[in-house]
């Protein structure tokens, strides 16, 4: 049971490399889609219920979900009609992360992911919020997510740069 969580993470790296040789139209696609992003809900819970929360399983948490991000985005942007505006915000917030993340290796000499409310909420929205976009073909629930994208990456910097990390 101790391991459980980290091989629920383990499965979200096949999982996203499943998505790499899917059709977006497919059941299979979306299959896998749903499955990584619960595998994320699951992995946290379970370390928490289980008493098993290691540095090692929240990096490799962190790492997981950067892997499905890289790997959704590979997919999706190409099918994903949004405006140009959207997409420049979108490339702001990547920044913002990037720049958290010199940051933390220029104060601490590693990496850090911050697993807080706001970046939580974020990773929800965005697991919810692309496939309405995809179906419903609007940009409502990505300017929805942006925001709360946003501020999550800002609060991200506060942290790691004020030490609260």
């Amino acid at each position: 049971m101790k391991n459980l969580p980290n091989f629920i993470t383990a499965f979200r790296f096949l999982g996203t490399f499943g998505l790499l040789f899917s059709d977006v139209g497919s059941v299979a696609f979306w299959v896998m889609y749903f499955a990584c992003g619960l595998s994320d809900m699951a992995d946290g819970f379970l370390a928490r219920k289980f008493h098993c929360e290691s540095k090692t399983g929240a990096l490799l948490d962190s790492l997981a979900d950067l892997a499905f991000v890289v790997g959704c985005c590979i997919k999706l942007i190409p099918v994903l009609a949004l405006p140009h505006w959207l997409w420049f915000w979108g490339a702001v917030i990547v920044v913002i992360k990037v720049i958290n993340q010199i940051s933390a290796i220029v104060m601490y000499k590693r990496c850090l992911f911050p697993h807080t409310i706001a970046n939580k909420a974020a990773d929800f929205l965005l697991f919810v919020g692309v496939p309405l976009t995809v179906f419903l073909e609007s940009v409502v629930p990505m300017v929805m997510i942006a925001v709360v994208a946003t501020f999550a990456a800002v609060q991200e910097g506060h942290f790691i740069r004020t030490r609260s990390v």
